[in-house]
Parts: C-alpha cells; structure tokens; sequence
C-alpha cells in the first residue's frame, strides 16, 4: 500500500506542475483569452486553450523522441 501511495503521490504532483506550467505559459501567450475568461467567468475558452498547449507540447515532445 505505501508503494502504491508514493507512485500516487507521484503522478499527482507531475501532473499538477505540468498543467501549471502550460497555464502559466497560456497567460504568457494569451492573455487575452486567460482575461477573459477571469472576467466573464467563462472558463471553456481557458480549458480549450489549455488541452491545445498540453496536446501541442506532447505532439512535440513524441516527435522529438
């Protein structure tokens, strides 16, 4: 059980720096859509957005493998 809870541990805290590493790198790039969304409260445009940065830095990263 705690091997199982140190590889949760794990794959939480990976995931977790990534998605903040691809929004801090949306409100770079975007920001007006990142202002937006905090304005209007319409959070589909940021989502978009940020599963198009995810998806593009994965297809990126399998190309360079």
């Amino acid at each position: 059980m705690r091997r199982f809870s140190v590889s949760l541990f794990g794959a939480i805290a990976v995931f977790s720096v990534v998605l903040a590493a691809a929004t801090i790198w949306l409100v770079l790039t975007s920001p007006v859509t990142v202002a937006t969304a905090v304005n209007e409260g319409d959070v589909t445009p940021l989502v978009r957005d940020l599963a198009a940065v995810l998806f593009q830095a994965l297809k990126d990263l399998l190309r360079y493998l």
